[in-house]
Order: C-alpha cells, then sequence, then structure tokens
C-alpha cells in the first residue's frame, strides 16, 4: 500500500511518542524552541496573507485563506522536524497507555516544551514581527501594508483575549488539537512528503476557519497583540487564553485522538477460544 493502515499509523504513533519522551532535555528544549517559531512563522504568514480580505467581501474565505497559509507553521514542524506541545499531547499519551514511557517522562516533555515553544512564538512574535514593522502599531499609516496587517491582528486577539469566555476557549481548544493531531495522524500515516503535506493541510485550514484556539499558537498572536498595543487586550487576558487553551488542547489530544485509536487499534483483546477438533460433535453426541 502506498499509505499506512489505520492500526500500522497507530504503531507508528506509538513508536514516535516513544522516541520523543527519551529525548535529551537540551533536544526537547532546541526541537520545541523551532516548533514555536514555525507555528509563529505560520502565524505570521497567516495574518499578512489575510490582512487585505475584507470580510464583507470575502466573506468566510477570509477565515479560509488564513487557515490554508497556517498550514506552513505544522508542515515545518513535521517535515524539517520540530517538537511541539500539541502534537506530543497525542503521541506520548498513546505510548504511555502502550506502558512503554512513565507518567513522569511525559509531564516532563511537556513542562520543557510549553517553556520552549513559548520561547519560540515570542521570539518571532517580538523580533521578526513586532520590531522589523513587519505588523504595525496603532500609529502606522493607514491605508499601508503595516496598518493592514495590524487591524487584521487586532481583530484575531480580540476574539481570542477578550471575546471568548474561559468555557468557550477551553471547548475551542478541544476541537482545535483534535484536527490538529489528526493532520499528525495523517502525516504518519504517508510515505512520502507530498503525501505528509496534504495530510497536514486540510485538517489545520478546518480548525483555523472554524476558530478554534491553539495553545501555541495563541503564545505568538496574544503577545503580539500586546506588543502592538491592541486596545483592551490585558496581559491577564493572554495568561488566561493560554491557560485553557492549554487544558482543552490536552483533552483534544488525549481523549479524542489518544483513547479513541488506542481503544480501537492498540488495546489488548483476549485470544480467541479455539475448539479442539471434534469437541462440537462430541457434545452433540451427549445432547
Amino acid at each position: 500500500m502506498s499509505y499506512n493502515t489505520p492500526a500500522q499509523t497507530a504503531k507508528a504513533a506509538v513508536e514516535s511518542g516513544v522516541a520523543k519522551a527519551n529525548l535529551p532535555i537540551g533536544s526537547m528544549a532546541v526541537g520545541g524552541f523551532l516548533a514555536g517559531a514555525y507555528i509563529a512563522f505560520g502565524g505570521l504568514l497567516a495574518i499578512v496573507g489575510s490582512a487585505g480580505l475584507d470580510p464583507k467581501t470575502w466573506g468566510g474565505l477570509t477565515t479560509l485563506v488564513t487557515g490554508l497559509v497556517f498550514s506552513l507553521g505544522l508542515i515545518l514542524v513535521v517535515i524539517g522536524g520540530a517538537e511541539l506541545l500539541t502534537g506530543n499531547m497525542m503521541l506520548l499519551p498513546l505510548a504511555l497507555l502502550e506502558r512503554r514511557i512513565t507518567v513522569t517522562q511525559l509531564l516532563v516533555n511537556w513542562g520543557v516544551l510549553f517553556v520552549a515553544n513559548l520561547a519560540g512564538s515570542l521570539f518571532v512574535a517580538y523580533v521578526l514581527a513586532y520590531k522589523t514593522g513587519v505588523i504595525g502599531d496603532a500609529l502606522a499609516k493607514a491605508g499601508s501594508p503595516a496598518a493592514m496587517d495590524h487591524t487584521r491582528l487586532v481583530g484575531i486577539v480580540t476574539g481570542k483575549g477578550i471575546t471568548e469566555t474561559n468555557l468557550q476557549v477551553f471547548l475551542r481548544a478541544i476541537g482545535c488539537n483534535w484536527l490538529v493531531c489528526l493532520g499528525v495522524w495523517l502525516a504518519l500515516a504517508a510515505h512520502d512528503v507530498v503525501g505528509k503535506i496534504a495530510g497536514i493541510i486540510f485538517p489545520i485550514t478546518a480548525f483555523v476557519a472554524l476558530g478554534f484556539d491553539h495553545v501555541v499558537a495563541n503564545m505568538f498572536f496574544l503577545p503580539l497583540g500586546m506588543f502592538v498595543d491592541s486596545p483592551g487586550l490585558t496581559w491577564a487576558d493572554v495568561i488566561r487564553n493560554i491557560i485553557f487553551a492549554f487544558l482543552g488542547n490536552a483533552v483534544g489530544a488525549g481523549v479524542f485522538v489518544s483513547c479513541a485509536y488506542w481503544y480501537t487499534y492498540l488495546r489488548p483483546r483476549p485470544d480467541p477460544v479455539v475448539q479442539a477438533p471434534g469437541a462440537s460433535e462430541a457434545m452433540e453426541a451427549k445432547d
């Protein structure tokens, strides 16, 4: 076959989770920094690529384009090789369910990647998006690309950081990482780079277009909103969103992908009962 079956993909996901859990801390940290930066690159491209698309004219195509170009982030993570917290929220629980790693290994991995992903996201947000002037502030000249980018960013962070309630962030984060981890799952199923990219694009486009919350993406969008003085946004809003997005992402990956696929393809099953030759005939004769 030109791709892995779901059962084969489940086994590959377990092996990937074991490998990631056993990485040296330094490798986790560097890989995590890269993953945070890659997701931020996707977020920055999503802002710039959709800034001129007025929703009053383009409707849902605005968010569809945003999601399509944002897919760059996970493509760079999976194909380029990096350590993304939200993907590991699926891979390590699978390895844990198979008793190949310990709870301590899982918690250490998630803790290191949370910090490292945050560092990579903040680096791109502050140095490459804000200090370069790619995303303008409120003083940017009206009608300039920087001003349009600023307006688009403000729209994104207002929704995520101010308008959404804690429950909405949590529930949207569940849907988000369910889709993100399905993108990772489809990439594991593919045997070539083109297949992996194709498997990533559609789930990622879907989660962005639907307005779901990704904790690492929000580590980029929301701090960048603070750097450019987005009206009404506070650091308390940023922290609140990241906490509830983290929790929802963990549930979306752990319950709806890890546990669901482990139960379907990997859980131990009792051996079928095999009758000795002639046993059925003997029972019939006895009756």
